[in-house]
């Protein structure tokens, strides 16, 4: 079967598509025959070899995935060969064929196609987590998104617009943030244009927000920081900036505010019951038309490098899929 190697870390001429073994189930395993697979801003972190993760080499990237059960494993039930499913790899998808524990595939209700449902997992699950588990996130709420049109942005412009918040969201442009507003953002803010905390300010009457979820990090850090409201909570989602910010803490004091961190990954592993029930409302919602994926791109494997260049250039709306076949 054919797959995305990286050899070496870092460097990209030594990345190619190149035929490998087939996949086998080991126990408690499945094997999926890989219809599409999402491209995360996390795939491009382990290309270079500075993702928390470092899989040995020779390496295949792709977290997410989506396609049909080929093969199913000893001591696995409820899936069958033929089942159609989303599935988590953690790495692996840049592929044709992946092994993936069981406990990390989901049946994807029959509307949904393989490209929607290789976009889906990694950013809906982020989302869902952090602002019903790490924020607690209440109706009534203002929940300020930055990096709000991009694969987990939207996401949580979305979710957080379902659990009945008023979603602030920001982004670099007019394009941009017509598409928030189109998955329900009722307050819109042109990092561009304006100055983030000047214009929280504004919109909240200087009560500052409650939620602010933030997948971007870097310079917007801070002034968000300084934007929270009385017990406010700062979601710490990644640094798709390229750049890890440092906080005063004693801002966190002067109004009782927290910085939580957000990891799904690590809480769909150490808590795999709740994430299941997290997945399932979520694909009920989806199911009901209640969330809307918003794929902008798709690529053929041979694709790959373009694909990644988009996402982790941050020119990207929603998300991107490789298409296998």
């Amino acid at each position: 079967m054919r797959a995305v190697l990286v050899k070496e870390y870092g460097q990209p001429e030594q990345i190619v598509v190149a035929d490998t073994s087939a996949k086998r189930a080991a126990s408690g395993e499945v094997v999926i025959r890989v219809k599409a697979c999402g491209v995360n801003f996390l795939d491009g972190l382990m290309v270079q070899g500075t993702y928390q993760m470092k899989p040995p080499l020779p390496m295949t990237p792709g977290a997410e995935v989506a396609g049909l059960i080929s093969e199913v494993g000893a001591g696995v039930t409820g899936l069958s060969v033929g089942t159609r499913v989303l599935a988590v790899p953690g790495h692996g998808g840049y592929a044709e064929e992946v092994s993936v524990s069981a406990a990390r595939v989901f049946a994807i209700p029959e509307q949904m196609d393989f490209v929607t449902a290789a976009a889906f997992p990694i950013a809906y699950a982020t989302s869902y987590h952090a602002l019903k588990d790490r924020a607690q996130l209440k109706a009534g709420e203002r929940l300020l998104v930055l990096g709000a049109a991009g694969g987990v942005g939207l996401t949580a412009v979305e979710i957080g617009t379902l659990m009945g918040a008023r979603v602030i969201a920001c982004a670099s442009s007019k394009e941009k943030l017509a598409l928030c507003r189109e998955y329900g953002a009722q307050d819109l803010i042109d990092y561009a244009t304006s100055d983030l905390r000047e214009r929280v300010r504004e919109l909240t009457g200087g009560k500052g927000v409650d939620v602010i979820y933030d997948p971007v990090g870097g310079a917007t850090a801070e002034p968000a920081v300084r934007s929270l409201g009385f017990e406010g909570r700062y979601l710490v989602i990644g640094f798709a900036s390229g750049e890890i910010p440092k906080i005063p803490l004693n801002l966190v004091l002067l109004k009782i505010t927290s910085i939580v961190g957000v990891f799904w990954g690590a809480y769909s592993q150490a808590r795999p019951q709740e994430n299941a029930a997290n997945m399932a409302q979520l694909l009920t919602w989806y199911a009901a038309g209640r969330l809307r994926p918003h794929v902008s791109g798709t690529y053929p494997l041979e694709g790959y490098r373009e694909a990644l260049a988009a996402v982790t250039g941050r020119k990207v709306q929603g998300k991107v899929v490789l298409v296998t076949s």
